[in-house]
């Protein structure tokens, strides 16, 4: 497992608005800095509720990309890329299909609640009920440590676990495994005596505390190629060649970024402000916003808390300015259109630097081409590498 790496990404299913920013791909850029990160445009993803619609998805593609460029991803730093794209996404989801029991998929809590919020569609298809198991197969391929995700997500970390670990237990016990791994403890030299003691400490003993030490001492160790290294981490719990290792999910703080009538920012809702609105059109969705309705004149008090703007001023305003909101609105000192206009100068600051960023790409579209080709082809080269493994313990890999 690469503790380090991260496999995040996103349908192209529309343009991206401020809540796409302000939930995730602001923490896609703080991350890009400190992690391995794979950021990856879902297509196959959005085929699973979109197949009847495709005409929007090859445009989204793109647009989406530039979005993210233009909120600060950096090619240099993150691998950008397209699923299918990469084919080991698909191959990898047919291995782990041929493994993972059908009822496994039916109890995704996101399943059924899919299926009642989008009834108009015909969802009955394997790809809408397998969208879970492509999910794990674009983690576990890049072997990523780590998943971005919402607490509602994280059921979804959990089964791609427990496809891991299924899939473990079915292909990564070697004929010679025992001998192999013992070889390989001795590679690691002086430490590779405590690796076993604290092996055996754990087995025997059940003691958590030796587990760890044991997994701290793997990790250091610096003359292990990629294969030894898998074959200790199972062996070290008396199970098989670790193939596809667990991820852990990583919780990130939820980011409700309120729209324009006061629910969440949602294209289904109808109240976004896309990230690359035009001044023009953010001045007069904002001027348009619906307030306090006991505010019917100019000279009637209101109450910040009953009006959808005070949410945006959550975001786009400091201490001092939301104080003055407050008093102002609750004396009827200022009118809506004067509390309205900080919060359309905050989104325009916050916008400013992502068209800059984007001018260059909108100018020469080629070099968004090239970044996503050059991402494709690190992370095909990565996925090469997991389905070579795959095959080999599936008895694939003549």
């Amino acid at each position: 497992m690469f503790a380090n790496r991260i496999l995040s990404g996103m349908r192209p299913t529309g343009s991206l608005h401020l809540g796409h920013y302000h939930g995730v791909i602001k923490n896609w850029v703080e991350l890009q800095s400190s992690h391995d990160c794979y950021f990856m445009v879902a297509d196959w993803h959005a085929l699973t509720t979109n197949y009847d619609d495709v005409a929007i998805i090859e445009k989204s593609i793109w647009d989406m990309v530039i979005d993210w460029l233009a909120a600060g991803v950096d090619p240099e730093k993150a691998t950008v890329f397209i699923q299918s794209k990469v084919p080991q996404h698909a191959e990898l989801h047919l291995a782990l299909s041929m493994v993972t029991p059908l009822s496994w998929l039916e109890r995704v809590p996101t399943y059924k609640d899919q299926i009642e919020k989008l009834s108009t569609k015909d969802l009955g298809t394997y790809g809408f009920l397998g969208y879970p198991l492509l999910q794990a197969a674009d983690i576990l391929v890049y072997k990523a440590g780590l998943v971005p995700v919402g607490e509602d997500q994280v059921p979804h970390i959990e089964l791609t676990r427990e496809v891991a670990r299924r899939f473990n237990n079915l292909f990564g016990r070697e004929p010679n495994f025992d001998e192999l791994a013992q070889a390989a403890a001795k590679k690691i030299g002086k430490l590779g005596k405590q690796f076993m003691q604290q092996r055996t400490a754990y087995l025997q003993d059940g003691n958590a505390e030796a587990l760890q030490a044991a997994r701290e001492i793997l990790a250091a160790s610096q003359n292990l190629g990629v294969a030894d290294r898998e074959r200790l981490a199972g062996w070290l719990e008396n199970k098989g060649k670790t193939i596809l290792p667990e991820p852990e999910a990583k919780l990130t703080a939820a980011s409700r970024m309120p729209g324009l009538d006061g629910q969440k920012m949602s294209k289904s809702y109808g109240n976004t402000i896309t990230m690359r609105e035009s001044p023009e059109l953010v001045s007069k969705k904002v001027k348009a916003m619906p307030t306090d309705p006991a505010r019917v004149r100019r000279t009637d008090a209101g109450n910040p808390e009953k009006c959808p703007v005070w949410q945006l001023h959550q975001v786009y305003s400091d201490n001092d300015t939301r104080e003055w909101v407050k008093k102002g609105c609750t004396s009827a000192g200022i009118g809506c259109l004067e509390c309205k206009q900080p919060v359309i100068d905050g989104v325009l600051r916050e916008q400013q630097p992502m068209f800059e960023r984007a001018e260059q790409y909108l100018t020469h579209p080629d070099r968004v081409k090239e970044i996503v080709f050059e991402g494709c082809r690190r992370a095909e080269k990565v996925a090469k590498e997991t389905m070579g493994d795959v095959r080999a313990a599936m008895g694939l890999g003549f």
